[in-house]
């Protein structure tokens, strides 16, 4: 039992590593070759769990062997264009000026209600609207609207705004995030003070987020599941 225990614990550890050698793209839309890695680790897997009799060594190298060749096959996609477009295909476009090309969903075998539900999942309801839709090589629909169809921004209205950061996390579950602090011209100093304005340690501190601002929302740990939420400035 114990055996079976410690195959399995190995055989998970060793199918995280492989995921996270082949790298992030691997946790977003995939594309086929990595949908079909994905597919293929997970089987093997699977197949050395249920068959806890077989060697560990046996159990491994094709779990290896796999995300060695999505990094291989990868990385010829990123130094050969040519090999890239035969592996992944090319964008296609779909709309143009607001004219659905029909030749392009009869080439990608699409149908007419998958593009309009694909044109709703980005709040697109008319198609004459789009001044140019293109299918990504991952499946996803890219929308760019007619000009007069865009949503006015605060640059089209002549507002004037102070410029200031996004907001990012400086502090998740009492760990800091130093390299973020130092991206918005903080310090430890400034985090420490922060934490005792609020009456609180760092490990007592769910989210610290803020900018280049004085500004910073946080929020207490809480051993129930009521939040203490604190919001201002620093002292």
């Amino acid at each position: 039992m114990l055996a079976s225990v410690l195959h399995t614990v190995i055989i998970y550890a060793v199918v995280i590593f492989a995921m996270r050698l082949m790298g992030k793209r691997q946790l977003g839309e995939l594309q086929p070759s990595e949908l079909v890695t994905t597919f293929m680790i997970s089987n093997v897997a699977s197949i050395c769990i249920d068959e806890p009799d077989l060697p560990l060594l046996s159990s491994l190298v094709p779990i290896l062997l796999i995300a060695a060749l999505e990094i291989l096959n990868s990385t010829a996609a990123y130094y050969l264009p040519g090999y890239a477009a035969l592996l992944f295909g090319r964008p296609v476009t779909v709309i143009q000026d607001g004219q659905i090309r029909q030749d392009a969903l009869r080439h990608l075998r699409m149908t007419p209600g998958d593009l309009m539900e694909a044109l709703r999942g980005k709040d697109v309801f008319d198609p004459r609207d789009v001044s140019y839709a293109v299918v990504e090589t991952n499946g996803s629909l890219s929308v760019a609207l007619r000009p007069e169809k865009e949503p006015a921004t605060l640059a089209d209205l002549g507002a004037r705004v102070q410029r200031a950061q996004a907001t990012i996390p400086f502090v998740l579950d009492g760990q800091v995030l130093a390299e973020n602090l130092t991206t918005c011209g903080k310090d430890a100093a400034w985090l420490e003070r922060t934490a005792q304005a609020n009456s609180l340690l760092l490990e007592e501190i769910l989210i610290l987020a803020g900018n280049d601002t004085e500004d910073y929302f946080l929020l207490k740990k809480e051993p129930r599941q009521t939040a203490g939420l604190r919001q201002g400035g620093a002292a």
